[in-house]
């Protein structure tokens, strides 16, 4: 049962004890007739006094919130049932008691409660009750010898009073006070009333103030489920997007300009002098229109340089007053005219003791923004340092992983670099160890070959000068012609194996000479040239169109100029080969062999490409064309190790690509591609 039912309910009882006590008394007194109208009166009396408190009960449970009325009816119904004159209620402030409200207040006796405060003693009725915390009466304040202020009594012609504590839990917090403006001491009934009214008054209040309690508590945990809510919208944005800061710069600026009741909002970058708006928020559209990326130089006055030098939150009441704007500082200028600002705050963010730009609020009004919105500001302020600062490492994060996977891959590439050479100066040791044994009795089976052929020659003409029969004369013919014919092919083939044994060892020698800059373009004419004049010394009658397409800003690159040399000149013999075979066959006079050689420079890589107007190469060819040993040329035209080597040269000695674009009957080009190496041939003067 609440406290207010409880006295509503007491309230009642006496009433009703008082009602009945009467009726008893009516029924047995026989006596005067002024008993009988003093009973009567009593009664009448008691039922006014229970309605008035029913009525002030009604009140509260109506109108709990407005306090100062309540009281102000308890006040007024208490002045008329005591028949009183001035009445009031004294809070306490501290350690003094100050006048609140009242009724039946002359302007002078309020403005002397209103400004005055009254401590606890016995100089006045308000401050004789606080001192003695009981109901206390006072019969003629200006015959009290203790009441202090006769003056103001006999003006206002105050005389009998009446105090009554406010307690509530045996602590005073007020004092309800009455005055008559005759000499007439308040009845027991009349002092109960007062009572009961002062605490209701307590009850009204307490519920007040716990009802403003529930509200402000209310108002604080909107607000702050507001700013957590605000505030995990932000920060789930910055983990969606870490590396993308538009989102986060939006729902930063709305949620700050929403929760802080601001028109719109501004977000800027600090890059050295110069600032760069970063973001705006529901921005007029003329002002956006002019402002979006705009970078400037701020007025060294301006609101944005205060906050970013003192890196304090510097907040104007007013922009059209400062110095940015009666000089007519552009950005100063469209903020408060396009955007029609009149009131900004400008919160500095911070890193690392450093202001890296500045989040700005506005209002279209002269209203300033109160501590706790400034604070929710700066904590906004603070989530886009730490996005910024997220998307900061993330790309040095990203940057650095890409530095670590291509130091990795160049890591793997220049293993299989140093693999492949050493494979190959091992292949070259062991074909060079081959070659030098084979080569000796290859050498003595050639040159006695060749001499047996002379000493054939030089037998038969010896016979020539002996008797023979002609059968016998005819056997020996033949017998020597057979001999030379074999001797012939063992010459033949002598040379072949030999051919193949030098082959093998010019194409197994990798690795030789050393890694230098060398101009690539140089590399190709060269490379021309020798494969040029040692077909033409190889084959006579060999001819063939050579044309040049070399960028001069091919430059140099980092590389073994031998080995790339000798990769050239297999693809640009096997350019002739083709150009050359498919005249042959064509059986037409007409048709003009031509090999182009060009460069080209990509940047970090140069491209070479040999083109012939050969044969071109069918499907199944030109998937084992890299293999060793694989050739398509007749026997003793080729070893099938020129195209492999050059693969191997181009793709593992160098870390190149080389790839093959063709159209059987009609052309082959051999696509070459090498890097520089970071630029560091580049940086070297060519050789």
């Amino acid at each position: 049962m609440s406290s207010k039912t409880r006295t509503r309910k007491a309230v009642t009882r006496k009433a009703s004890r008082v009602s009945k006590s009467a009726e008893k008394q009516s029924a047995r007194v026989t006596g005067p007739k002024q008993e009988i109208e003093r009973l009567t009166r009593e009664l009448d009396e008691a039922r006014e006094q229970q309605a008035a408190t029913s009525e002030v009960l009604e009140a509260i449970n109506r109108s709990s919130f407005d306090l100062r009325a309540i009281v102000q009816m308890m006040i007024r119904t208490a002045a008329r049932l005591c028949k009183t004159g001035p009445a009031g209620m004294f809070l306490l402030e501290g350690d003094v008691y100050r006048y609140w409200t009242g009724q039946n207040v002359t302007e002078r006796y309020r403005e002397h409660e209103m400004h005055g405060a009254i401590r606890a003693g016995r100089g006045t009725i308000v401050g004789r009750a606080a001192m003695e915390k009981r109901v206390v009466q006072i019969t003629d304040a200006l015959e009290d010898s203790d009441y202090e202020d006769k003056e103001a009594a006999r003006v206002e012609n105050l005389h009998s009073m009446l105090g009554v504590p406010l307690l509530r839990d045996g602590e005073l917090i007020g004092v309800f006070a009455l005055a008559r403006t005759h000499v007439e001491p308040f009845t027991e009934s009349q002092i109960r009333l007062v009572s009961t009214f002062a605490n209701q008054a307590v009850i009204a209040i307490d519920s007040a103030r716990l009802f403003e309690e529930v509200q402000a508590r209310t108002r604080e945990l909107t607000e702050s489920l507001q700013q957590q809510t605000a505030t995990s919208e932000v920060l789930e944005i910055i983990s969606s997007s870490p590396s993308d800061l538009a989102p986060v710069f939006e729902k930063t600026l709305e949620n700050a300009t929403r929760v802080c009741g601001a028109q719109f909002g501004s977000m800027l970058l600090v890059e050295g002098g110069m600032v760069r708006q970063a973001a705006l928020y529901n921005a007029p559209p003329a002002l956006a229109e002019v402002r979006v990326n705009k970078v400037f130089r701020p007025h060294p006055q301006s609101p944005v340089v205060a906050a970013i030098r003192s890196k304090q939150v510097r907040q104007v009441a007013d922009p059209r007053t400062e110095t940015a704007y009666l000089e007519r500082t552009p950005a100063t200028v469209e903020f408060v005219e396009l955007g029609g600002v009149r009131t900004a705050a400008w919160v500095p963010m911070v890193r690392d003791n450093e202001v890296i730009g500045v989040v700005t609020i506005y209002r279209q009004e002269v209203r300033v923004f109160d501590e706790k919105q400034i604070e929710l500001v700066r904590n906004f302020a603070k989530q886009a340092v730490i996005a910024i600062e997220n998307a900061r490492l993330l790309k040095e994060l990203r940057q650095r992983t890409a530095d670590l996977s291509k130091s990795l891959d160049d890591l793997r590439i220049a293993q299989d670099r140093l693999i492949q050479t050493e494979k190959l100066a091992s292949l070259g040791q062991l074909t060079a160890g081959i070659a030098h044994e084979i080569k000796n009795p290859l050498n003595f089976v050639n040159n006695f070959s060749a001499l047996s052929v002379e000493l054939v020659a030089e037998l038969k003409e010896a016979l020539t000068q002996e008797q023979l029969t002609d059968k016998g004369r005819g056997e020996v013919d033949e017998l020597t012609s057979l001999l030379k014919d074999n001797l012939g092919k063992v010459v033949q083939h002598g040379k072949r194996a030999d051919s193949i044994v030098k082959n093998m060892l010019l194409h197994s020698r990798e690795g030789s000479g050393e890694r230098r800059p060398a101009n690539i373009n140089a590399l190709v004419g060269e490379s021309l040239n020798l494969a040029y004049h040692g077909a033409r010394a190889e084959k006579p009658g060999f001819a063939i169109t050579l044309k040049q397409d070399l960028d001069p800003n091919a430059g140099a690159l980092d590389l073994y100029p031998q080995e790339i040399t000798r990769a050239l000149l297999n693809l640009i013999s096997n350019g002739f080969y083709a150009a050359t075979r498919r005249k042959a066959e064509a059986g037409d006079e007409t048709f003009e062999p031509v090999l182009t050689a060009a460069t080209k420079d990509l940047g970090e890589t140069v491209e070479i490409r040999i083109r012939d107007n050969g044969i071109g190469i069918p499907p199944e060819v030109r998937e084992k064309m890299f293999n060793p040993f694989f050739t398509t040329r007749s026997t003793g035209e080729g070893t099938g190790l020129g195209l492999s080597m050059t693969h191997d040269i181009i793709v593992k000695q160098h870390g190149g690509r080389i790839d093959v674009e063709t159209e059987p009957g009609t052309f082959t080009e051999i696509i070459i591609t090498l890097p520089r190496d970071n630029g560091t041939a580049a940086s070297r003067k060519p050789e």
